[in-house]
C-alpha cells in the first residue's frame, strides 16, 4: 500500500513481532525483552523515557506481548488496538521481579533471554540475580537483520529525511561565515533543521581550519576566518527516521592543497557509491574508497570507516567498514563519508546516505559534492 503524499505510513506492528519471533525460532531464543531505545519503537511504536524506572517489552514465542510500564507513565502508551498487554508498576514496587516473571513465563524458566542492547547494567544485573539458571544473548542477534533491511515505508521517510537536511544544506552559502564563531554558525543551523521539518536536531558538527581534522569536533569558540574550510556534518529526526550529511564550506577560493585533496575525496566517495549493490560484501564498499585516497597518497589521513547504517538510529547496522563480510541485501540503507584529515591543517569529509535497490544503489542525499565557496 502506497501512503498519500503527506501522510505518515503506519508500520504493521504485528508483522514486525511475528518476524522477531521468526528469527527468535530460527536462534532458538524463548523470550525476548527491549529496554527504552529504538527497539522498543520499532516493535511496538512506544517511545519510552530512558530513565532509572525501566520499561521493557517482552516476546515470546507464543502468547501476547507484554509491556511492562512504570504506572506514571501509562498515559503515554498506545497498545495497537490490544496488540499487546501493558502491565504497569508503581514506585515502591519490585519492578525488577516483574519483568523477570514476564519473561519466564515468555518462555521456560531455564532457557534463553535475548536481553537489549542498552538495557542499563543495574536493571541486566538485577534480572540475572533473578533468572539465574536463565543464558543471555544481545537483542541485536534478533533484530538485526530485520531492523537493517528496511521497508519500503521506512526508505520512504529516510528519502523524507534525506530531502529535509538537504535543504539545510542549500542555506548555507546564505548564512555568515567569517567573524563568526563555530557555535554561533552551529545555532544558526541547528535552526535551519528544525525549519527545514525535523522534529529534532541530533548533532551540528561546524569544525574550522585545524578543527576540522578532528572528525567528531564540538563546535566552539573558535572565529571562522577567510581562506578556512569548514567542515559541516548535521542530521535530524524527521517523523522518527534520521538524516545525516555532511559538506564542506570554503570561505573564499580553496587552497590548492584541499582542492586536491577534495578532489581525492569526490572520487573516493562516488567509487564507493558504484560499488554498492546487493552482494556486495560491506566491507567491499569501504574498500572501493579507501583505494582511491590510498592511491592519492591520503591513505594514513583516512582514520575511520565509510559508513554506518541509519534509521530509527543514526548509527546501526549494517557498517560499511573493513572486515565485514555480510553482503549487502535490497533495503539496506547507510552512509557513505570518507575522510581525509591532515592534523593543524585541516579535515575535509563527503557524505551522504544511500538505499540499496534490487539492481544497485539509491542515493538519498542530492545536493551537489563541490566544495561550498562563500564570501
Amino acid at each position: 500500500m502506497t501512503a498519500a503524499a503527506g501522510v505518515t505510513p503506519v508500520p504493521d506492528w504485528g508483522a514486525r513481532i511475528d518476524a522477531a519471533r521468526a528469527a527468535m525460532s530460527d536462534l532458538g531464543i524463548e523470550s525476548l525483552g527491549v529496554t527504552a531505545g529504538s527497539d522498543l519503537t520499532y516493535l511496538c511504536g512506544y517511545e519510552a523515557m530512558p530513565l532509572e524506572r525501566i520499561t521493557m517489552f517482552v516476546v515470546g514465542l507464543w502468547g501476547e506481548p507484554v509491556l511492562v510500564v512504570p504506572e506514571l507513565e501509562a498515559p503515554r502508551v498506545d497498545d495497537r488496538d490490544g496488540l499487546f498487554e501493558v502491565v504497569t508498576w508503581a514506585d515502591g514496587e519490585d519492578s525488577l521481579d516483574i519483568c523477570a516473571r514476564m519473561l519466564r513465563r515468555a518462555g521456560h524458566p531455564g532457557g534463553p533471554v535475548a536481553i537489549g542492547d542498552r538495557a542499563w547494567a543495574e536493571h541486566l544485573l538485577g534480572l540475572q540475580r533473578r533468572l539465574y539458571h536463565a543464558t543471555w544473548v544481545p537483542a541485536s542477534d534478533v533484530l538485526r537483520g530485520l531492523r537493517s533491511v528496511k521497508s519500503a515505508a521506512e526508505i520512504a521517510l529516510l528519502r523524507e529525511a534525506g530531502a529535509a537536511i538537504d535543504a539545510v544544506v542549500e542555506t548555507l552559502p546564505s548564512l555568515e561565515w567569517a567573524g563568526r564563531t563555530e557555535a554561533e554558525v552551529a545555532a544558526a543551523i541547528g535552526d535551519e533543521i528544525v525549519a527545514a521539518g525535523h522534529e529534532l536536531v541530533n548533532f551540528v558538527i561546524v569544525a574550522a581550519g585545524a578543527n576540522a581534522a578532528s572528525p567528531h569536533h564540538e563546535p566552539g569558540d573558535k572565529v571562522i576566518n577567510a581562506g578556512e574550510c569548514v567542515l559541516v556534518d548535521i542530521g535530524g529526526t524527521r517523523k522518527g527516521y534520521c538524516s545525516d550529511t555532511t559538506r564542506v564550506v570554503s570561505i573564499g577560493a580553496p587552497a590548492a592543497e584541499v582542492e586536491a585533496a577534495w578532489d581525492a575525496l569526490r572520487a573516493a566517495q562516488e567509487r564507493a557509491t558504484a560499488t554498492v549493490a546487493p552482494g556486495i560484501a560491506a566491507g567491499a564498499v569501504d574498500a572501493a574508497a579507501r583505494g582511491v585516497i590510498t592511491e592519492a597518497g591520503y591513505g594514513d589521513a583516512f582514520i575511520h570507516r565509510t559508513g554506518h547504517g541509519i534509521g530509527l538510529d543514526a548509527h546501526e547496522d549494517p557498517y560499511i567498514v573493513a572486515g565485514n563480510d555480510e553482503e549487502l541485501q535490497p533495503g539496506m540503507c547507510f552512509s557513505i563519508e570518507p575522510g581525509i584529515y591532515l592534523s593543524g591543517r585541516f579535515g575535509l569529509r563527503l557524505e551522504d546516505i544511500v538505499a540499496v535497490t534490487d539492481d544497485g544503489v539509491e542515493v538519498l542525499n542530492r545536493t551537489a559534492h563541490e566544495l561550498i565557496v562563500v564570501g
